[in-house]
């Protein structure tokens, strides 16, 4: 049989491995966060610069397509996105007259991130993209 004092020193040695673990592993998660685990994205906006409400806004980027059933007058639309693949980019809408408008945007990569600002006009649209070097 055992002295109770060399039970309680196990005991013991076993939380303390317990508690240096648990440090250990939240100490790793924090450096993984802060060091290399980065997923680039495209932070866009949508910007409705007309005096009416826009409808049915749909951008189509590679791979993938967000968009809003309306969007108000001189109101933005936020969206954040990841690109797979590679392909163009364009933006449909319909103005306050139930016209349809398509209109082209860049070419986007896997792998760019940065700003993206698409602003609707009453007959067409502008594209503002700015990427992050690499």
């Amino acid at each position: 049989m055992k002295p109770r004092w060399l039970l309680g020193l196990n005991q013991m040695t076993h939380i303390f491995t317990r508690r240096t673990a648990l440090v250990l592993a939240l100490a790793t998660a924090s450096l993984l966060t802060s060091v290399g685990c980065h997923s680039a994205y495209i932070e866009a906006t949508v910007r409705n610069s007309t005096a009416t409400p826009v409808s049915l806004v749909e951008v189509d980027y590679p791979s993938a397509s967000f968009g809003r059933e309306s969007i108000p007058a001189g109101a933005d639309y936020h969206y954040r996105f990841k690109i797979l693949g590679q392909g163009p980019t364009k933006v449909l809408w319909t103005d306050a007259a139930h016209q349809e408008h398509t209109v082209a945007g860049p070419t986007l990569h896997e792998g760019d991130e940065g700003t993206l600002t698409i602003t609707l006009t009453s007959a067409t649209a502008t594209w503002n993209l700015t990427l992050k070097s690499h």
